[in-house]
């Protein structure tokens, strides 16, 4: 973050500075959570489903918060360097753009319904062989996530890398004042978020305005393998780049190969491609980290050299191995039916010695169509032959029912398990060196846990072949 005094940042957010906090302390820092204040930061009080962060106030200061904004009507927490404003969010929201306004960067923005956090990551690693980079952590995509992201700018910073997410129509359009990106990375439209959005139609028309969000000179990354993400073209403004398999895209991949675990190797442009994250369908995730590289005058080699060391955030197709020799495919940190759909495909194409088992839960947010959407997926890992299925949770029955209705009872283990402790319970046992585990579900399962219990050690697999 670029440094401030209190009396600056009292400005930059419209608000007061308490007559005894010592308007010269600098603030370094800002964060929303109390556990992580050190000193120079700003803790921004913000409420939550069952608290509220003015609680915390004093938990900040004790951890050496330099200052803290404090909504009018709130009682002040006795501790230097407060700040009253009137509503802490948008308080946020604009330190936030001042950060964005002074830093002055070329801003990249990515959404899509699925691979935007990796394509995010993917993204900060090719454009960072050549320039100055700030990515958000993990998946800060929201109307709180973003402007923090923005705040974490320095001074020489050349390229913000935003993931943007949405569970409703305008809540990107939102953001665009903030955000005003100069490019603009859509990665897929699937049945996300149904319960909100209604129709995967809908769901388009949210992610396009991100594409609509761009300057007159801004540049749209569109994923030509996906229909409605490539007719976004007609909402673009400016320039368009498309990326894929398709024969017409202009960063296409050629010659793809996939090692033993499932990482893919590719050609674009007569350069070398190697992943270190599995999964056939990173190769469009790529392809769209090289496109903005490219947009941001990073050569082409040397993006390429960088994905090939590129880390993705946690519980994302992350390659993990127990201390017995059992691969641990850990994609827990959220499902829906596509991205569900992609995972059990990598699990098919490990080339382990040893059965391959899924652990899977619930797809949440589906609305009306949850039920045969986790019918489909329970059919699917039957015909790509997986070996043991352990399905967590009573909500997600369907998985187990439909892939005994397609032929795996009798056939090989299949199981429900009422929560996680049972899941581990019947999986462990029947585990064997070689075997091969995919872990996944939406968020509020929380499978990550079955990862823990099984013990993985080191990450798995080395540099890709």
């Amino acid at each position: 973050m670029i440094p401030l005094t209190l009396e600056q940042l009292a400005d930059v957010v419209g608000g007061e500075l308490v007559d005894d906090a010592d308007g010269g302390r600098r603030v370094d820092d800002v964060t929303i959570d109390s556990r992580t204040a050190r000193a120079g930061s700003l803790f921004v009080p913000l409420p939550g489903e069952h608290l509220d962060g003015h609680d915390y106030l004093t938990d900040a200061a004790a951890r050496g918060a330099a200052g803290m904004l404090v909504e009018a009507g709130w009682p002040l927490p006795g501790t230097p360097g407060a700040i009253v404003v009137d509503d802490a969010a948008d308080a946020l929201l604009g330190l936030g753009a001042w950060v964005r306004d002074t830093a002055d960067p070329a801003v990249v923005a990515v959404t899509g319904s699925n691979g935007k956090t990796t394509t995010k990551d993917l993204i900060a690693a090719a454009v960072g062989a050549g320039r100055q980079v700030v990515a958000n952590v993990g998946s800060y995509n929201n109307e709180l996530g973003v402007p923090l992201t923005f705040c974490r700018l320095e001074l020489g910073s050349e390229v913000l890398v935003a993931e943007i997410g949405a569970r409703g129509a305008g809540q990107i359009a939102g953001l665009m004042p903030l955000v005003r990106p100069d490019v603009a990375v859509v990665t897929t439209v699937a049945g996300a978020h149904l319960e909100f959005f209604g129709t995967i139609d809908a769901v388009a028309a949210a992610k396009g305005e991100l594409v609509e969000g761009l300057a007159p000179d801004g540049l749209a990354v569109l994923n030509a393998d996906d229909p409605r993400v490539a007719a976004m073209a007609d909402r673009a403004p400016g320039r368009i780049a498309t990326y894929g398999r398709a024969d017409d895209a202009d960063w296409r991949a050629e010659d793809v190969r996939l090692d033993g675990l499932a990482r893919a190797r590719f050609r674009v442009r007569d350069v070398d491609v190697r992943l270190p994250v599995p999964g056939e369908h990173n190769v469009g995730n790529a392809l769209a980290a090289l496109a903005v590289a490219d947009a941001c005058g990073v050569p082409l080699g040397d993006a390429a050299a960088a994905l090939e060391t590129a880390l993705v955030s946690r519980w994302r197709m992350q390659l993990e191995r127990t201390a017995d020799d059992v691969t641990i495919l850990n994609d827990a940190y959220n499902a829906n039916p596509a991205s569900m759909e992609s995972a059990l495909k990598t699990l098919a194409q490990l080339d382990v010695p040893g059965r391959r088992w899924a652990v899977l839960g619930r797809m949440a947010e589906l609305g009306a169509g949850g039920e045969p959407a986790h019918d489909r997926i329970g059919r699917l890992a039957i015909r790509l032959g997986v070996d043991g299925l352990v399905v967590v949770g009573e909500d997600a029955r369907a998985i187990r029912d439909a892939a005994d209705q397609e032929g795996f009872y009798g056939q090989g283990d299949c199981y429900l398990a009422a929560d996680v402790d049972e899941a581990v319970a019947l999986l462990s046992p029947r585990l064997r060196p070689g075997d091969a585990v995919l872990v996944k579900a939406s968020r509020s399962v929380g499978l990550e846990r079955v990862v823990e219990r099984l013990g993985t050690a080191a990450p798995d697999g080395g540099p890709p072949a």
